[in-house]
């Protein structure tokens, strides 16, 4: 069997670069699937548009979800996520610099599982993703399904 994927949905270089370091740090070895913008996560999460026909239906383990990004925003595509009857159990983890006490009431509102905000420090960066990735790929019981 081979281990799921996560799903990161992030359009900063630097962000993304950080979060490879800390799983590989972490010894994390889920692959990482990227998606530089809302919409091109919906895709790979329903088989549409570049990643229409992929070989691989299975759903990522987990989603890891930025807020403030191009095409469709982070709660636009949580929204989506959550009233697709084939994502809706998939866990989904904001991972956001956005301090904003709003976007955190409106992610739990849309069924987020989680609202982690990233440290500025490598070091604290890399334990919340220790610790994100012992609960949700060790401890945590996802549900599968998903199918394209």
């Amino acid at each position: 069997m081979h281990s799921r994927a996560i799903l990161l949905i992030e359009d900063n270089p630097s962000d993304i670069g950080l979060t490879e370091r800390a799983l590989k740090k972490s010894n994390i070895t889920n692959p990482l699937v990227l998606a530089s913008d809302g919409q091109e996560g919906l895709d790979y999460l329903f088989c549409e548009g570049v990643h229409a026909g992929r070989a691989d239906a299975d759903p990522p383990v987990l989603v890891l979800l930025d807020l403030k990004l191009p095409r469709l925003d982070g709660l636009e595509v949580l929204r989506r996520i959550r009233a697709d009857p084939r994502s809706h159990r998939i866990p989904v983890v904001i991972l956001t610099s956005s301090r904003e006490e709003q976007d955190v009431a409106a992610g739990y509102d849309l069924g987020v599982n989680s609202y982690i905000r990233k440290p500025v420090d490598f070091h604290q960066f890399a334990e919340v993703i220790r610790q994100l990735g012992l609960y949700w790929l060790v401890i945590n019981e996802s549900p599968v399904g998903l199918t394209c």
